[in-house]
């Protein structure tokens, strides 16, 4: 039984309820979600070859500082480090090194930034210098992926839509989705109900309603779904070693739709702009 509660009278835990913002959540998490797409734009000049992750991680770090905001992930759940860089076939939480970045290589930078209390959570994938044609590929099918999972959030409509529109894309073009991790509800907790699920059936799942906050962040991989998580406990990366692609928007949703947060304020957030 899914049930929903006013987010500004909530207790800040998870409770598997879901939140219901008015007006003082969505511009919170507009300003914090600004942020952290402002910081993923100024990656567009930082990745390069020969650029250190622990390079990028330090720029995360500081940008934040320098506007107010502290980065999420820094000491979440013992995690050291202040963004996740996830290369190649890592799927997601790949820990910033010393490690520089290679020509052809595929790089995913997750940035969570807290401001006044809002969590803004974006990610989005960036080549290294020339990439071939099928890792292009697989970012352009990983960001249609997402934008239509947004297409499908609406008032009334259950979560499954989100899923079985991102689900049926990526299977037409022969890709997989990762079923291991999924999209989360956010605002002033960094995960929170309800869970996004990036694959499944239009039918199933809770509703949508006015006032919802959560993540949309697919991850796609060129082969099998399957993924395995490395000793460090946070690295994920695909069993087979295939190529594998994310990108994450948070949303609100509004009477007939919905408000993406963490858009480009320089349209940088597509691919083929961030390179």
């Amino acid at each position: 039984m899914v049930t929903y509660l006013e987010a500004e009278t909530a207790p800040l835990k998870n409770t598997g309820q879901i939140r219901l913002h008015g007006e003082e959540g969505f511009e919170g998490m507009r300003r914090a979600s600004r942020l952290t797409a402002m910081a993923l734009d100024e990656m567009v000049d930082i990745v390069k070859p020969g650029t250190t992750t622990n390079e990028i991680d330090k720029f995360v770090f500081e940008f934040g500082m320098d506007h107010g905001a502290i980065p999420a992930t820094l000491n979440y759940r013992g995690y050291t480090k202040s963004s996740c860089t996830s290369i190649n076939h890592v799927v997601c939480h790949g820990i910033p090194n010393d490690k520089p970045l290679r020509e052809g290589e595929v790089v995913n930078i997750d940035i969570t930034y807290v401001l006044d209390g809002w969590h803004g959570d974006s990610s989005r994938m960036y080549p290294v210098g020339e990439i071939k044609r099928a890792a292009e590929r697989l970012l352009e099918v990983t960001h249609e992926c997402l934008m239509l999972g947004i297409e499908a959030v609406k008032p009334g409509a259950r979560m499954g839509a989100i899923g079985e529109a991102i689900q049926k894309h990526a299977e037409a073009e022969r890709c997989s989705v990762v079923r291991d991790f999924c999209g989360h509800g956010v605002g002033r907790l960094f995960h929170d109900a309800p869970n996004v699920l990036h694959y499944g059936r239009a039918d199933e799942g809770a509703e949508m309603r006015k006032g919802m906050i959560f993540t949309i962040e697919p991850m796609i991989n060129l082969g099998r779904p399957h993924v395995k998580v490395l000793s460090d406990g946070w690295t994920a990366v695909t069993r087979d070693r295939s190529l594998s692609a994310q990108y994450e928007h948070t949303i609100g949703v509004t009477d007939d739709g919905c408000e993406i947060f963490t858009l480009s304020p320089k349209g940088l957030d597509r691919p083929g702009l961030a390179g």
